[in-house]
């Protein structure tokens, strides 16, 4: 039990930078400090992405649900509909590419209309 609680939790974490790589930009919006957290995300993400590399947290969470012994552990809820959001199946070279790329044009979207905004003011 304590493997996959903290397998889970760390798939949340992971999620949630995930998510933070993508729309951090709009938090800081709101919180400019934000941006100093962001960037390097961001260049970290695309970064990820674009070299074919996998993120540290992958391996770790591998190992702690390797140790999990019970059967049917494929079936939570994690494991069905979380994992897939950060491991599609299929995933390629050229997606992964494609992705990078959509991260880093949308936070160059959202930067760009906050540069614009603040210089408007």
């Amino acid at each position: 039990m304590p493997y996959t609680l903290l397998a889970d939790l760390l798939v949340g974490i992971h999620l949630a930078f995930v998510a933070f790589v993508i729309l951090g930009g709009l938090l800081a919006a709101r919180w400019s400090w934000v941006a100093w957290l962001h960037l390097p995300a961001v260049c970290w993400g695309v970064g990820i992405e674009w070299m074919g590399e996998i993120c540290p947290l992958t391996p770790l969470e591998a190992w702690l649900r390797g140790q999990v012994v019970t059967a049917g552990d494929e079936t939570d809820f994690v494991a069905r509909y979380l994992l897939p959001v950060l491991y599609p199946s299929g995933l390629t070279r050229a997606t992964q590419v494609v992705l990078g790329s959509v991260v880093l044009t949308v936070n160059v979207l959202i930067y760009g209309l906050l540069w614009g905004r603040q210089s408007r003011e």
